[in-house]
């Protein structure tokens, strides 16, 4: 009888220690749960030899459209936070430059201007620029209302000169890396 009485008091306090870890559950957790994933991408990647530039009759020698709707997408545009545009300019050309970057809606009005002022090589000039959007940067309606982007670049130089670097040549490279709200 001893033995019974202790394997049920033995079972009682195994019992009881069970109950006393286990939590009541909370449903409401989900809403306290936020999910801010960090995307980063290519955005644009235009080059242009020193040769072709100096074979532009004006000095606008370079003009496009490019067609990018990856901003406005609703999967994005509905749920980007902030979030940040870096720009990187390498002339190697011997050439002064200005090369404009337009972000551009769909009624073709211009969103957002940035301007490179580039200097001639040599020394070859590299560039580093971020503008940040949302937040305290620029506003994000620029971002989710983008559908094109306008590259524009201006020879301030003259069309015979030659760089003495390696395959001059001028290239503007941007990446965007933005924060975004799953939930």
């Amino acid at each position: 009888m001893g033995n019974k009485l202790g394997n049920f008091l033995l079972g009682l306090l195994i019992l009881g220690s069970l109950h006393s870890c286990i939590e009541e559950t909370n449903f409401d957790q989900f809403d306290d749960l936020r999910i801010e994933p960090i995307i980063e991408g290519s955005i644009l990647y235009v080059e242009a030899p020193e040769s072709i530039i100096n074979l532009a009759a004006s000095a606008n020698f370079y003009t496009q459209d490019f067609n990018f709707d990856g901003f406005s997408d609703a999967i994005f545009a509905d749920r980007v936070l902030d979030g940040v545009v870096t720009y990187i300019v390498e002339n190697s050309t011997s050439k002064a430059l200005d090369i404009t970057v337009e972000f551009i809606d769909e009624s073709g009005n211009v969103l957002d201007t940035e301007q490179f002022p580039i200097a001639p090589a040599p020394p070859e000039s590299v560039e580093l620029r971020e503008i940040p959007y949302g937040g305290s940067g620029r506003s994000l309606d620029i971002i989710r209302n983008t559908s094109a982007i306008r590259v524009s670049a201006l020879n301030n130089g003259d069309n015979t000169s030659t760089s003495n670097l390696p395959d001059p040549k001028v290239i503007l490279k941007s990446s965007g890396k933005f924060r975004l709200s799953l939930k």
